[in-house]
């Protein structure tokens, strides 16, 4: 499996970076000939699915993304449902304080890189939010933002696992950065 993790710092407060991250159909605004929709339920509980639509000409695929955990405003796991593309994606969500980031974080260091996003263990028993400052209200705090995905290409050797990897860190740095930039168009918790 392809694995990468972001890691981004913003002055926004942990409620903000999530109703921006959350703005699903937004996700599909920096992804070449891709349309981000939800397809069942509102997008903001467990079991509810998001759909990755891209298309290009004749070429065609669906990357159905299950929430299967959600943890407002610091949590958020999607397993990969599609034919096409397997895996998951975890993010997640913390406040900083000036002068606090890196300060005991585990970022990376989680069970992300260890195979099991989208297995549906991935948080259980992580330091996501444990003893964080996450609706603390602290003056003059911003976030840190961590998107973490595993992907599996249907059909591509295994070879090609860091070219996939690296590709993703583009394209998703590319969404992450647009979305923690720019905020939605409707307020949407």
């Amino acid at each position: 499996m392809a694995r990468f993790v972001l890691t981004r710092l913003s002055p926004l407060p942990p409620a903000d970076c999530w109703a921006r991250l959350t703005a699903w159909p937004r996700h599909g605004d920096r992804v070449p000939f891709t349309r981000v929709s939800v397809v069942r339920g509102t997008g903001r509980q467990p079991g509810d699915v998001i759909l990755a639509r891209t298309a290009l000409g004749p070429l065609r695929f669906d990357d159905p993304m299950e929430l299967v955990e959600l943890v407002a405003p610091m949590h958020c796991l999607l397993a990969k449902r599609g034919r096409v593309v397997r895996g998951g994606a975890e993010l997640r969500i913390r406040a900083v304080g000036a002068g606090t980031v890196g300060a005991g974080s585990e970022v990376g260091a989680g069970t992300v890189g260890a195979g099991t996003v989208g297995a549906g263990t991935v948080g259980a028993g992580s330091e996501v939010g444990a003893g964080s400052e996450v609706g603390a209200g602290t003056v003059g705090a911003g976030s840190e933002v961590v998107w973490a995905e595993e992907l599996r290409i249907t059909g591509l050797p295994r070879l090609f696992d860091p070219a996939v990897a690296l590709a993703g860190r583009l394209v998703f740095g590319r969404v992450l950065d647009h979305l923690l930039a720019t905020p939605p168009a409707s307020a949407t918790g």
